[in-house]
């Protein structure tokens, strides 16, 4: 089934540019398994060694974090919106 996955600015150069991108998958997992197959370097930036998605790396689906569902086991199912979101941080005290 297909779900449409937002990318963030960072991660587009491995895109070609696209924000959006339609991609066929069960759960979190196969999800970004496939957007490697399609763009490769994207798991990496995505997981950390052991597979797990990175600590300053948030995903949504439907605007709810994976990591209050199943993790990388989260279903997906047609017409879910799939965030990728980069944590922010630093900056200046004022």
């Amino acid at each position: 089934m297909s779900v449409i996955v937002r990318v963030p600015t960072p991660l587009r150069k491995l895109t070609n540019g696209q924000g959006e991108i339609p991609v066929n998958a069960k759960n979190i997992a196969e999800l970004i398994e496939n957007l490697e197959k399609n763009y490769p370097g994207m798991k990496a930036r995505l997981c950390d060694d052991s597979g797990n998605v990175r600590k300053f790396i948030n995903i949504f689906i439907n605007e709810e974090d994976i990591r209050f569902k199943q993790n990388m086991q989260t279903t997906v199912k047609e017409g879910d919106d799939v965030s990728i979101v980069p944590a922010i941080a630093g900056g200046k005290r004022l």
